[in-house]
């Protein structure tokens, strides 16, 4: 088949899309995450545009347009998160008008301005290849 005719108008709809791999969605770390987890992973790879990994944000003022609500279930999923080594937090963010950033950590880390000292190093890509399955026993 032609390129033209694999990658024509009508083989997707228009628009970005979401780069998760397999490999992350297989991932200990991935399957042990509570469903609001999952969804604001979502939300975050949402907002990667192919050259700003590591300038990703998770606001309540962003994510409210989204249908997020709670600024708690955001904090407690964006903990589980980084414990779980899916993203990693490349500015620490400071009130009252500076958001935190985040990376994805199955991309690699994007060379931006901006990043607190020691981002580039800390950053360990597929760190969630690093979480160990949880041993389940049946009842």
């Amino acid at each position: 088949m032609s390129k033209s005719k694999r990658h024509g108008a009508s083989s997707r709809d228009a628009g970005g899309f979401v780069p998760i791999p397999w490999m992350v969605l297989d991932s200990a770390a991935y399957l042990q995450l509570s469903h609001p987890a999952k969804s604001l992973l979502l939300e975050i790879a949402r907002q990667f545009h192919g050259d700003d990994n590591g300038r990703m944000i998770l606001t309540l003022a962003h994510l409210k347009p989204r249908g997020w609500t709670s600024y708690d279930t955001i904090q407690r999923a964006k903990q589980e998160l980084l414990d779980a080594g899916l993203i990693f937090e490349t500015v620490k963010g400071h009130r009252p008008h500076k958001a935190s950033w985040y990376a994805l950590t199955w991309l690699s880390l994007d060379k931006l301005d901006g990043f607190d000292q020691g981002a580039s190093v800390g950053f360990v890509r597929s760190a969630y290849l690093k979480t160990q399955a949880l041993l389940r026993q049946t009842v």
